[in-house]
């Protein structure tokens, strides 16, 4: 009997031992875990981090720059083949922008040229005062300026031009041309390589400015948010391979959005690896 009462004694506390060891052990997984989910999250954030928003100050003004609409003349264009013409004055177009080779941003071997936006959808790059190109009947609010050979825009008060016109017979819209207008112009399409490093943001601003107390532009890039509150082109950094997604949105001082057809506009640009 002492035999058998002491074996129980020593299964009691073996068993005991064993169920402390297990949630002692229990435990360290937990924190091993907590650990792990942390360490994720730092990198997860670290990562988003890289991510960021600079101005991007390197260009010349170009000041005397001026682009003067000539066709389509009236409020009504020609559907099919539909003409646009244009004056450019003190500005060469299909040549490099000087300095353009030293830039590190994507740019047109192409030279400089002018970006024409239609309804805000992305801009069409013309490199000759004259072009056609055949639009489907629709009413159109186009805003053209000079664009420098890595895509900036020329931003003088003689360097662009909005016009209303319609394609056919489409119904006219009512639009404001004095109202506040933002459109959107870079980034646009695909980036491969050195280009993906840094990338150019630029808009337009029409019958508006940005200030610290006035108007801003929210940039909401991948989730994260940037407020730009100065009209000038910016440079896109740490943006990941793959898809991106860019949202510009024009504000007022309170933060609300500005009424009108093409102040909140969304794109997607992707990013390769060099071939």
């Amino acid at each position: 009997m002492k035999l058998t009462h002491k074996l129980l004694l020593g299964l009691f506390s073996f068993a005991l031992f064993t169920a402390c060891e297990n949630t002692s052990n229990s435990g360290q997984e937990g924190e091993e875990e907590t650990m792990n989910d942390s360490t994720e999250t730092m990198a997860e954030d670290q990562e988003q981090s890289q991510l960021s928003l600079t101005p991007f100050t390197e260009s010349a003004e170009l000041m005397d720059a001026k682009l003067e609409w000539n066709e389509p003349a009236g409020d009504v264009a020609q559907a099919g083949d539909t003409q646009f013409g244009f004056n450019v004055t003190n500005y060469e177009l299909g040549v490099p922008t000087e300095g353009s080779e030293n830039i590190g941003i994507a740019k047109s071997d192409k030279g400089q040229h002018i970006h024409l936006i239609l309804n805000n959808e992305p801009y069409y790059a013309i490199y000759e005062p004259d072009w056609t190109t055949d639009l489907a009947d629709d009413d159109y609010v186009a805003l053209a300026f000079l664009s420098r050979s890595y895509h900036e825009s020329v931003k003088n008060p003689d360097a662009f031009v909005v016009k209303h016109f319609k394609v056919g017979n489409a119904d006219t819209k009512d639009v404001d041309l004095t109202a506040p207008h933002m459109f959107y112009s870079r980034p646009k399409g695909e980036y491969t390589g050195a280009d993906t490093q840094k990338v150019l943001l630029d808009f337009y601003l029409v019958n508006t400015d940005l200030s610290a107390d006035g108007n801003k532009v929210r940039a909401t890039i991948n989730g994260e948010e940037f407020m730009i509150d100065e009209w000038q082109p910016y440079l896109i950094e740490g943006m990941p391979m793959g898809e991106n997604t860019i949202r510009l949105e024009l504000l007022d001082s309170q933060g609300n959005a500005v009424p009108g057809p093409f102040n909140d506009v969304t794109r997607t640009v992707t990013l390769k690896e060099a071939m």
